[in-house]
Formats: C-alpha cells, sequence, structure tokens
C-alpha cells in the first residue's frame, strides 16, 4: 500500500477515536442546556456543539473525498 492511502487510513480512525471520544463531553453539555435554557454558559456550550458538529461534518467530509480519490488512484 501506498503513502497516500496509509495518510487517508490514519485520518480516518484518528477521526473516529476523536470523535468517541468527545461524544459523552458533548451529550453533558447538551443536557445542561436543556436544564438550564436561560444561562449564559448555556450559550456557550451551545456554540461548542455547533462548532463539534461542523467540525465532524468536515471532517467527514474530507474522509469521503479522500476514499474515492483514493480507490481512484489505486483502481484507476
Amino acid at each position: 500500500m501506498d503513502l497516500f492511502l496509509w495518510i487517508t487510513l490514519g485520518l480516518i480512525i484518528i477521526g473516529f477515536l476523536i470523535l468517541f471520544s468527545m461524544k459523552r463531553s458533548m451529550e453533558s453539555k447538551l443536557a445542561f442546556i436543556i436544564a438550564n435554557m436561560d444561562s449564559e454558559e448555556s450559550s456557550r456550550k451551545t456554540k461548542s456543539i455547533v462548532w463539534w458538529i461542523v467540525s465532524t461534518i468536515a471532517w467527514g467530509i474530507v474522509s469521503i473525498i479522500l476514499i474515492v480519490w483514493s480507490f481512484h488512484n489505486h483502481f484507476g
């Protein structure tokens, strides 16, 4: 396997590890937001959850592009 494929697999695996490690803290932030809707801290935690979702989507898009590009380079 070439280096590009290893980089792609590494990005995907590391991304999953980070995603699952942060999942529990995001769940607790969401529970805090639901319990304390009018709090100033709830607004800050909402922003962090939104940024987590945006970064997860970006990671997913980059992973899909790298997988397609990798198959194109390997089989094309």
